[in-house]
C-alpha cells in the first residue's frame, strides 16, 4: 500500500500513472493527462475517470475503452477492488483496506489537517482598524471574524502569521467627540458613568452630530443656505481648530486626546477579548500618517510620480485602466494613500521575514487597494506581488442601514450579549440542561451564542453581502453553529459511555459499512480543504466542510450501531471514527474562532 497523511493526492498520482500505462499498453498511444472527479452518489464507486477527453487520442467506443482500462487497473493497482462504466465514466471502487490504512495513519495524529508549523512564507494579516470616536459595531464584527479566521487558516496551512491592526486615532471625527465632551460632558468618565470607555466617547460623537445639526437648522432659519450653514456652524469650526491645535502639538488638546483614547482602548480590549480575537502588533495612525512622504520624494526622482503646477504630486495609472491619483497635496501634506504606502514599507522593516500582507477591509475600498498595490509594485518592492485585499460585503439588518453619528449602529457588545441571551432562551426551551450549575449554563449560553454569530457570518463567502438574522443563526437545525456544536457534544457523550473501549490499530481485513466509508472519505479531504481555504482566504470553505462532515456523521449515527455493535473490531472502529470526527470538528472550528462544548 502507498499510504501517508497525503495519501489521497498520492493515490491520484498512482491512478493517473496507471491509467496512462493502460492506454499505452492497450492502445499504444500516449495519454497526456487524466481527468478525475468524485463518483456521483447514485453510482457505485469512489473516484471516476472521465473517458471522453481520451477520445482525442484513443479512437473507439467510450464504454469499451472504459472497461478495458478498468480491467487493467483492477489487475495492476491493489487499491482498486472493482469498477463499473456508465457511458463515458469509469467509476473505480477503492478497496476498504486503503481507507483503513488511512484511518490507522491519522488516528493518533493530533495535528491532522494542519501543515508543518512555519513551513511557508510569513504573512501579515490586518483586520479591525477601528476609529477611536465610537465603539465597534456589526460591520467590525464581520471584519474581525474574517481577519482572525483567515490568519488562523493561513497558520494551519503552514504560514508564519503576524496579526495586526492600524488604529485610526486622529482626524476631525476624533476631535468632534473630544469637543462635545468638553462642552457637554461635565467631567464624565467611564467610572462615574458606568459606561465602557468606547461607549462613553461614542456617546459624545453622537452629541456633536446632534448639536451640529441643530446649529445648521438655526442658521438656515436665519436665512443662510444649507451648504453655507453646514460650513459656518461654529461647533464645526471649533472642531477644525482643535484638529489644527492637535497637529501643532498643543499640550492641552494632546492631553485630552490621550485621555479619551485611553478610555476607548480599554473598551476595545474588552470587546476583543469577548469576541475571541487578538493581535501581535498595533499601529497607530497618529504615528504613521506622516510615513510615505520621503518615499514619494524618492519616487518623484525616479519618475514613478510627477508634480503638477500647484506643487501637488500624483501618479498616472491610466495605462493600467485606472486614473491619476494624488499622493501629496500642494502644501506637502500626506493623503491616506501616502500613509498606506509608508505603513506597508514600515511593516516590512519591522518584520523582514514578511512575504505578503492581507488587508481585511470592506469592498467600498476596492479601488484604493488596487492603486496602493500598483504603486508599491512600481516603486520596486518585490513583496508587493503578494499583497491581497480581503474585500468583503456589507452586513445588512432587517431594520436598515447603520449610521454611527446618529447612534443607529448595532453595537458589537450589545449584539454579543443579545446572542448569548437568545441562546439562553432557546436552550431553556429545549430543556436539556439538567444538572448544570448557573455558572456552567452562562458559559454554555455564551459558547452557543457566539458560535452562532461567528458561524453565521463566516459560512458566507466574504465577497457576498449578509442579511444577518440573529434568531435564524441560533437554530439547532440546519447549517448553523449550534447544530454543529450539538453534534460535537453528542459525540462526547458517546465517548464518555465508550470509555472502556480500547482504541488501537484497526484490522485491515475489516469490511466497511457504506456510511463508515463515506465518513472516512470526508475526513480524508480535510487537509486539502485547509489548504484551499488558505489559498482563497475563505473561512467559508472550512465552515461548509465542517457542516458536510457533521451531516455525514449524523447519517452514520442514524444508520449504524456504535456502542451496541457486537463485533469488537467494528465497535472499536466506530468509536475511534466518532472520536476523530469530533477532533476534526474541534480543529476546524478553532480556525473559525468558535468554541465547542463538551455537553449540551
Amino acid at each position: 500500500m502507498l499510504l501517508e497523511n497525503d495519501d489521497l493526492m498520492e493515490l491520484h498520482k498512482v491512478l493517473e500513472q496507471k491509467v496512462q500505462e493502460a492506454v499505452k499498453s492497450i492502445f499504444n498511444v500516449d495519454l497526456p493527462t487524466v481527468e478525475f472527479q468524485p463518483t456521483r452518489k447514485d453510482f457505485e464507486g469512489d473516484i471516476t475517470v472521465v473517458v471522453f477527453p481520451m477520445l482525442r487520442v484513443v479512437k473507439g467506443n467510450p464504454v469499451q475503452i472504459g472497461n478495458q482500462i478498468g480491467e487493467y487497473l483492477v489487475e495492476h493497482v491493489s487499491e482498486v477492488s472493482k469498477f463499473n462504466v456508465v457511458k463515458g465514466f469509469l467509476n473505480l471502487v477503492i478497496a476498504d483496506s486503503y481507507y483503513l490504512d488511512f484511518f490507522n495513519a491519522i488516528m493518533a495524529d493530533a495535528t491532522y489537517g494542519y501543515a508543518k508549523v512555519n513551513s511557508k512564507d510569513a504573512v501579515m494579516v490586518e483586520y479591525s482598524s477601528p476609529n477611536t470616536n465610537k465603539p465597534l459595531h456589526l460591520g467590525h464584527i464581520r471584519n474581525n471574524l474574517l481577519g482572525y479566521s483567515v490568519a488562523e487558516i493561513l497558520k494551519a496551512a503552514g504560514h508564519k502569521v503576524y496579526k495586526t491592526q492600524i488604529i485610526n486615532d486622529r482626524g476631525i471625527h476624533i476631535c468632534k467627540s473630544m469637543l462635545a465632551w468638553q462642552k457637554f460632558g461635565e467631567g464624565e468618565t467611564p467610572e462615574s458613568s458606568g459606561l465602557k470607555g468606547d461607549h462613553l466617547v461614542g456617546k459624545y460623537y453622537v452629541a456633536f452630530d446632534k448639536a451640529y445639526k441643530a446649529e445648521v437648522q438655526e442658521l438656515v432659519a436665519d436665512g443662510k443656505d444649507k451648504a453655507t450653514a453646514e460650513k459656518e456652524a461654529s461647533i464645526l469650526i471649533e472642531a477644525q481648530e482643535m484638529l489644527r491645535k492637535w497637529e501643532a502639538g498643543d499640550n492641552k488638546v494632546v492631553m485630552l486626546w490621550k485621555k479619551m483614547n485611553a478610555w476607548v482602548y480599554e473598551g476595545f480590549d474588552t470587546t476583543y477579548k469577548n469576541m475571541g480575537v487578538d493581535f501581535d502588533k498595533l499601529y497607530y495612525e497618529s504615528n504613521t500618517y506622516l510615513l510615505g512622504r520621503d518615499v514619494v520624494k524618492d519616487g518623484l526622482e525616479k519618475g514613478v510620480f510627477f508634480k503638477k503646477e500647484d506643487g501637488s504630486v500624483w501618479i498616472d495609472l491610466t495605462d493600467e485602466g485606472l486614473d491619476e491619483k494624488i499622493v501629496l497635496r500642494s502644501d506637502g501634506t500626506a493623503v491616506y494613500m501616502t500613509q498606506d504606502i509608508g505603513t506597508a514599507i514600515q511593516r516590512v522593516t519591522d518584520f523582514p521575514d514578511i512575504n505578503g500582507m492581507v488587508y481585511t477591509v470592506g469592498n467600498e475600498q476596492d479601488y484604493h487597494f488596487k492603486v496602493l498595490f500598483l504603486i508599491l509594485k512600481k516603486l520596486g518592492y518585490s513583496w508587493a506581488e503578494k499583497l491581497y485585499h480581503l474585500s468583503y460585503g456589507m452586513v445588512d439588518l432587517p431594520s436598515g442601514k447603520m449610521k454611527s453619528r446618529e447612534g443607529t449602529v448595532v453595537d458589537a457588545d450589545d449584539l454579543m450579549d443579545s446572542m448569548t441571551a437568545t441562546a439562553a432562551s432557546i436552550s431553556e426551551d429545549l430543556g436539556k440542561l439538567e444538572g448544570y450549575s448557573n455558572e456552567e449554563k452562562q458559559q454554555l449560553y455564551k459558547t452557543i451564542g457566539l458560535g452562532a454569530l461567528k458561524y453565521y457570518i463566516l459560512k458566507v463567502d466574504p465577497k457576498k453581502r449578509i442579511l444577518f438574522n440573529p434568531e435564524e443563526s441560533v437554530d439547532f437545525q440546519g447549517n448553523t453553529g449550534p447544530f454543529i456544536q450539538y453534534t460535537y457534544a453528542r459525540i462526547q457523550s458517546i465517548l464518555r459511555k465508550a470509555s472502556n473501549v480500547t482504541l488501537s490499530g484497526i484490522e485491515k481485513s475489516l469490511e466497511l459499512h457504506e456510511k463508515e466509508k463515506t465518513l472516512l472519505k470526508q475526513l480524508q479531504i480535510y487537509p486539502e480543504t485547509v489548504q484551499l481555504a488558505a489559498e482563497n482566504y475563505s473561512p467559508a470553505l472550512i465552515a461548509n466542510y465542517t457542516y458536510d462532515l457533521v451531516k455525514e456523521f449524523n447519517s452514520f449515527y442514524q444508520q449504524v450501531s456504535i456502542l451496541g455493535e457486537a463485533d469488537e473490531q467494528k465497535k472499536m472502529l466506530r468509536v475511534a471514527l466518532s472520536k476523530k470526527v469530533a477532533r476534526v470538528i474541534e480543529s476546524s472550528f478553532r480556525l473559525l474562532g468558535v468554541a465547542v462544548p463538551e455537553r449540551m
